[in-house]
């Protein structure tokens, strides 16, 4: 079991983690012993996978489950097919100013409620990932203080001649971590591909194109809204398939995990057998990061963003801005004023989206650093060297990889969040100049759109590389794992062989 620490007004991002993972503890020779151990004890096909924590507000259930859903193929192929039927219509409508503008508040609604969704997709994901390595850190202990014990029965010789001995075939268990589905390929795929320099490029080229033509149309409102419309579209397409492949995502690598954590708790049971250790395991704290004040604020934002305030609060808007439909006239002003302040707001949350993004995978590694040096110094002790045989997989370090990973962390610095604030505050005063005429909220409408265009491009970028790592990086925990357990069940299958060599209690667990 495990426990989330909690404290009012802090940031899931930065709150203390403290984890157990659960112990299994084997029943002892005589009956006081048995008692005491039941208290511990666990079913090893009831609590060996991992299981993520069940969060205690029903609110917060709703939410997550709203949350999953926005990223299911239903959301998705609903959204795309909205899509075509937008661009069928436009065909007919395309001259209209206000339909151009419907479509332009469509997409920034859509777009500000997809915020919210994924801010508090990408903190669910994040908790689970440091309350599992929370718990497999709190294990390992309990593996190198079993370790200590066994190294301490067994001969210098003997633990050397294993090291080409072990199969780990043996311990029955795949030899790699679940395979996912040929759906899931594809769409990871198409994320690659998404999140590739050069879509960048074509994306940056699109927007070139598009300024040349501005002379030759006079800088006209149709010719802003052109290049709105297709950023829109755009827009909604790439927040629709972030959320989903992220879900999905998310999913495999909760099977991953489980899938650590049922070799971590086999290993358990056979080391706790071999030295009749019945310690309960110990609670692993992962304190809370540090971090600058810029970066503390866009915490507290992202927070908010995450806790669907944000929506509650364009719920309002909406109220207000139907409120003054007729005083307005329903004019073309009145028809872009939503979209204005959805799409300022959004741009201001592709920013923070794309930091919180960058920053929790920096904590995320941090914490696979622990345990890859806790590994090491696991198969160190069983004399099978330092650890680092299983190496994470090689990336080719060519051009186009580190231009793109270069600018996702430029996009991702806590700088960068500030400078698109103030770009924000710059696009509110030049609207306010121009009275907030047409003119001056498509000022406060396209480039808000192109930016955060962009950034969700971006977006996509962080997630392909910090998916690509996680996932090597449970490989590579799994696989030492395995490698351990090998070990074990070769020292058992010896000692079963020779009794009086390596004595220990018959056991068995509840």
């Amino acid at each position: 079991m495990f426990s989330y620490s909690r404290t009012a007004w802090i940031p899931g991002f930065r709150k203390e983690i403290v984890a157990i993972a659960p112990s299994r503890v084997p029943v002892g020779r005589n009956a006081d012993d048995k008692v005491a151990c039941k208290q511990q004890a666990v079913a090893p096909d009831a609590r060996a996978g991992y299981f993520p924590r069940v969060k205690a507000r029903l609110v917060d259930r709703w939410l997550d489950a709203v949350v999953a859903w926005s990223g299911s193929w239903i959301v998705f192929a609903t959204i795309l097919s909205g899509l075509v039927v937008w661009a069928f219509l436009g065909i007919r409508y395309h001259d209209n100013l206000q339909w151009q503008a419907l479509i332009s508040d469509i997409q920034a609604i859509l777009s500000y409620v997809f915020d919210s969704f994924l801010v508090r997709q990408q903190t669910n994901a994040y908790e689970d990932l440091m309350n599992g390595a929370a718990q497999l850190r709190s294990r390992g202990i309990t593996h190198e203080r079993t370790l200590r014990k066994l190294v301490g029965r067994v001969k210098e010789e003997d633990l050397v001649s294993l090291k080409d001995q072990v199969d780990p075939a043996m311990t029955g268990f795949t030899l790699d971590l679940p395979e996912e589905s040929w759906l899931n390929r594809i769409a990871s795929v198409v994320s690659k591909l998404l999140g590739h320099l050069v879509t960048i490029v074509i994306y940056w080229a699109c927007i070139i194109v598009w300024l040349g033509f501005g002379a030759a149309n006079g800088w006209s409102n149709t010719w802003q809204l052109n290049i709105n419309s297709a950023t829109s579209a755009l827009m909604v397409f790439v927040f629709a398939f972030i959320a989903n492949i992220r879900e999905r995502h998310a999913n495999y690598i909760r099977r991953c995990l489980d899938a650590v954590f049922k070799v971590d708790a086999a290993l358990e049971d056979i080391l706790r057998s071999l030295t009749d250790d019945q310690q309960a395991n110990i609670a692993v704290v992962i304190p809370a990061q540090k971090v600058n004040v810029a970066q503390t604020v866009i915490f507290y934002y992202a927070d908010v963003v995450g806790t669907l305030v944000g929506i509650i609060m364009l719920v309002i808007v909406l109220m207000v801005w139907l409120a003054i439909g007729p005083v307005m006239q329903f004019n073309d002003n009145w028809w872009l004023f939503i979209g204005t302040y959805a799409g300022l707001v959004g741009m201001n949350d592709g920013f923070v989206l794309r930091n919180t993004q960058s920053k929790l995978s920096q904590f995320e590694d941090d914490q696979f650093r622990h345990m890859n040096q806790q590994d090491a110094k696991l198969l160190s002790l069983m004399r099978q060297g330092n650890g680092d045989r299983v190496s994470p997989a090689t990336h080719k370090v060519d051009i186009t990889r580190r231009i793109s990973i270069a600018t996702a962390k430029v996009c991702a610095h806590e700088i960068t969040v500030v400078a698109g604030f103030i770009i924000l505050l710059g696009l509110i005063t030049g609207a306010s100049v121009m009275k907030w005429s047409t003119t001056g909220q498509l000022i406060c409408n396209v480039p808000p759109s192109i930016i955060e265009s962009f950034f969700m491009i971006i977006l996509i970028t962080g997630h392909n590389y910090a998916d690509e790592e996680r996932r090597n990086e449970l490989r590579n925990v799994y696989l030492r794992r395995l490698e351990l357990l090998g070990l074990a069940h070769r020292i058992q299958a010896a000692q079963t062989a020779v009794m009086p060599t390596l004595p220990t209690a018959t056991q068995s667990v509840v």
